[in-house]
């Protein structure tokens, strides 16, 4: 930095901007944004699950259900094609579990393999009725409630 002591020869004003305040405001700027950053970014320490794409084997016996939600907010459930309403979902979700219990030889038998339940969800449909589908059932006695989901654009099972 250069230093004028006395007036210019020439007479003119001095036109150079003083940087010195700037310089200053940007370095205490930098110390207390290096301070509190940490202070700010603090988590609970967790391990995240790996995100895997497991393609779905379809057999006869697993459910597949459709949640969406109508334009006036109203849950709508979908087994298979057809629509059913609360009360039937769970009526039907009872027979269909007793059914594939007892073709299997009864609860007790060997190697007892339960149905899964599919369900394929609308991006915009509220949780509340996804989780009610869900919870419904898991109360007729379905132990294994999964979800279809589109991978992303260009990934192949080939990266797994």
């Amino acid at each position: 930095m250069a230093m004028s002591a006395g007036p210019a020869e020439d007479g003119s004003p001095m036109s150079d901007i003083n940087t010195t305040p700037l310089v200053d405001v940007m370095l205490v700027l930098l110390i207390i944004f290096l301070i509190t950053v940490p202070v700010v970014i603090q988590t609970v320490p967790v391990k995240l699950p790996n995100v895997v794409f497991e393609p779905t084997t379809t057999k006869p016996e697993n459910v597949a259900l459709t949640v969406r939600a109508s334009s006036s907010g109203v849950c709508e459930v979908y087994w298979g094609q057809t629509p059913v309403t609360a009360q039937e979902l769970i009526d039907r979700a009872v027979v269909k579990l007793r059914k594939e219990i007892d073709r299997q030889g009864g609860p007790n038998a060997p190697g007892l393999e339960l149905p899964e339940v599919h369900i394929r969800g609308d991006v915009n449909t509220p949780y509340r009725c996804i989780g009610g589908a869900v919870y419904t059932m898991q109360r007729a006695g379905f132990t294994r409630v999964g979800f279809i989901s589109e991978p992303p654009a260009g990934y192949t099972s080939a990266r797994l």
